[in-house]
């Protein structure tokens, strides 16, 4: 694919990366003689932390002067004009996250941690009762998520046995749609949450959040369905309260850029808050961030629960979290959200797709020689099935790291200062933004991959 392609791409869709911060070879400690130390990466990685947005670092010392200046009379009265009294901190953040998750403003809470977010929800949402006792939920899920569902059930005193886990058929990279709503189907007098990820972490298949919920809801309303939803906010248009969602929890590190570790988010629909009341509420794990904003400091023991998602909140958010999530919510708002995102987003992928395709490395998807030496898209290669993500698959398999194809290929890419991520034993993956990444480098990241290949070939071949 040539460069001139690439350069048309970028004459047709704009990039944001001046908005951003982008490691160098020199700040990376990278030292290649072909390039200056001054030489800007080609940041790949946004999938796994996003890149920081330039306005961070200004928002975060607002902060910090303002704790200087004011001490703990900065949350009532903050020293900074275009500052938020730390009391409602997160407040602002709720009208220009709510746009990115389909949601309405009472829908969304910024809080917490990805994990223990999906805590608190499950203990929540998951009431088992006579035969309906079971998680629904995929067998490759990211650990965090896997520990989380089995710990809940046994909180109420089940095993492992109440969990159902689909798996990828043999032979194939992703779940189908259709394979999930065939195992609903065959356990659903038994399922009393379905929870699956928007976005599959390790080979960026995007499901179908709008036709499982669908399916489930009608099929069976008393089953609650959630979302995680860690790698779909700020890489895919999301429609949570049109598609029904019961409830979703995220984190804001990855597409969001709000920096390592950074606060989380969680969609619970309004018919689950809307008549909060102290006499009429379901119990959660709470806090005095949840209760009645106006009683919150008068100490009662009572629980008024806010009505919206915000009566989820436990403790006071992170002030110096929220404005980083913040620096990079007020980009994306800038940009029009993800509907102008999404259409970069997915010819983007395609230019990538479509020049490893061409490769001689290529390896199909159906190809069952594990010894053939190349690389296979795990991903759906149907643009409209994934998100900003492809996940390569490597092989032939070394046991020896420095004999391994995947290991030998990363080491290439990061000496050029192409920042991506490997998941061992043999993935590589790949995630071009439409906010930070151009054609170009997409271009460049790609080619970089495949003389890798040459160079090594000899060793396998």
């Amino acid at each position: 694919m040539s460069s001139d392609k690439a350069k048309a791409f970028d004459a047709q869709f704009p990039t944001y990366k001046s908005e951003f911060q982008i490691p160098t070879f020199e700040s990376l400690g990278i030292q290649n003689s072909k390039y200056s130390p001054e030489t800007n990466s080609i940041y790949l990685c946004g999938n796994s932390l996003g890149l920081m947005p330039r306005n961070t670092t200004e928002l975060i010392n607002r902060e910090l002067q303002a704790w200087s200046s004011r001490g703990v009379e900065a949350h009532f009265n903050h020293s900074h004009p275009q500052g938020t009294d730390w009391v409602d901190i997160d407040l602002p953040l709720l009208p220009l996250l709510a746009p990115l998750v389909g949601a309405k403003q009472n829908e969304v809470a910024v809080m917490g941690s990805l994990t223990s977010n999906l805590n608190a929800l499950l203990i929540h949402f998951y009431k088992p009762k006579g035969k309906r006792t079971k998680i629904l939920f995929e067998k490759q899920a990211f650990p965090s998520d896997y520990y989380a569902f089995l710990n809940i059930v046994q909180v109420f005193g089940y095993d492992a046995s109440h969990l159902i886990q689909i798996e990828i058929p043999k032979g194939e990279t992703y779940i189908k749609t259709e394979t999930i709503l065939d195992v609903f189907d065959k356990y659903e007098d038994e399922i009393a949450i379905v929870c699956l990820p928007g976005i599959q972490y390790y080979t960026g298949q995007f499901f179908d959040i709008a036709k499982i919920t669908k399916h489930v809801k009608t099929s069976a309303p008393d089953v609650v369905v959630g979302w995680d939803l860690a790698h779909a906010v700020g890489n895919v248009p999301l429609s949570l309260h049109d598609w029904g969602v019961d409830f979703a929890a995220w984190c804001s590190y990855k597409y969001l850029n709000a920096g390592p570790g950074a606060i989380a988010g969680i969609f619970v629909n309004e018919k689950y808050t809307e008549q909060n009341k102290p006499e009429n509420y379901k119990p959660r794990l709470a806090g005095w961030w949840g209760n009645n904003s106006s009683q919150r400091f008068q100490m009662l023991e009572k629980f008024d629960p806010i009505a919206s998602a915000l009566s989820y909140r436990q403790s006071n958010p992170s002030v110096l979290d929220c404005v980083a999530l913040k620096s990079s919510l007020e980009i994306f708002n800038k940009v029009g959200g993800m509907s102008s995102l999404r259409d970069k987003s997915l010819a983007m992928t395609q230019f990538l797709q479509d020049i490893l395709t061409k490769s001689n490395y290529y390896i199909e998807q159906g190809e069952t020689d594990v010894n053939k030496f190349g690389f296979k898209i795990i991903t759906p290669l149907d643009p409209n099935q994934r998100g900003c993500q492809l996940s390569l698959l490597f092989q032939p398999h070394r046991d020896e790291k420095k004999q391994n194809v995947m290991e030998r290929v990363f080491e290439y890419l990061h000496q050029h200062a192409i920042i991506c991520d490997e998941r061992r034993p043999d993935v590589i993956r790949l995630a071009p933004l439409p906010l930070y990444n151009t054609f170009e480098e997409t271009r460049i990241g790609a080619t970089r991959l495949l003389e890798a290949l040459e160079a090594i070939k000899d060793d396998y071949i």
